[in-house]
């Protein structure tokens, strides 16, 4: 949990600094794809996700690919 804290934390602050320097970028958080498959499913998740708009982009880390692209 405290991860996800710091994470999101980072997150947010990271695209404050966007908003003001590049807005025409976008920002992503990317997570492994069992991380996603487990915490990111769970209720405090979704709604944290969808609530601070985070796009996500899901990957495996063994086989070194995107999985998904959450927006």
């Amino acid at each position: 949990m405290s991860d996800f804290h710091t994470a999101l934390g980072q997150f947010l602050n990271y695209q404050i600094a966007l908003e003001e320097n590049e807005p025409e970028r976008l920002l992503y958080l990317a997570v492994p794809v069992d991380t996603y498959e487990t915490f990111f499913q769970t209720r405090l998740a979704k709604i944290a996700v969808q609530r601070h708009q985070v796009k996500l982009i899901v990957y495996d880390p063994i086989m070194e690919v995107i999985v998904q692209w959450k927006i």
